[in-house]
């Protein structure tokens, strides 16, 4: 992936930063011709553009038919960040929601991926329940706001960023704007 190749090639620290895509999503989902109708997309075209961009990455990616709201999978990935091999986590619920096409908004769904990892079910279990990390998935909305962004993902550095899915090249150049310091490769 590409940030993984940027860690390997500059001394930079990579910090997941939640943002409220569709925060008015309800629970069940909308379905995605639906949400893409209402900003004059076409959903097929959407999916073909994504799909080519997955491809590029060597992604897997399903086509959905429904979006849904993520944010108690936020609130469970800012505890994942928390537990040893919770970045786990973070690549199960992009299987689950974009290969697999399921509800991220489905608690029972959600403590099964956690359950699959290898995290701590019990203490997730209360992570929802209580809203444990509700707080910090409120201050990374309040963080994405200040910073301008507008879609998924984007990458910022030194006050700089790139939206959306792009090519490594764009990352690196980026990474070279701001004097990230290379990693020398020879050693």
């Amino acid at each position: 992936m590409r940030i993984e190749k940027l860690k390997k090639n500059f001394n930079i620290k990579v910090e997941l930063v939640h943002f409220p895509l569709h925060p008015e999503t309800p629970e069940e989902g909308l379905p995605i011709a639906k949400l893409y109708a209402e900003r004059n997309m076409d959903p097929e075209e959407m999916f073909r553009q994504m799909k080519e961009r997955m491809d590029a990455e060597g992604l897997p990616y399903g086509k959905r038919t429904h979006t849904y709201n993520s944010r108690k999978a936020q609130e469970l990935g800012k505890w994942a960040d928390t537990q040893q091999n919770g970045h786990l986590l973070h690549d199960a619920f992009y299987r689950a929601y974009f290969v697999d096409t399921q509800n991220i908004a489905d608690k029972n769904l959600l403590l099964s991926v956690v359950d699959k990892v290898g995290l701590d079910i019990t203490e997730a279990h209360k992570v929802l329940d209580k809203r444990l990390f509700r707080e910090a998935v409120d201050r990374d909305w309040e963080k994405s706001r200040n910073y301008g962004v507008t879609g998924v993902p984007t990458f910022l550095a030194g006050g700089y960023g790139v939206v959306g899915a792009q090519p490594y090249g764009a990352l690196e150049k980026l990474m070279k704007e701001v004097g990230a310091d290379k990693i020398d490769s020879e050693n």
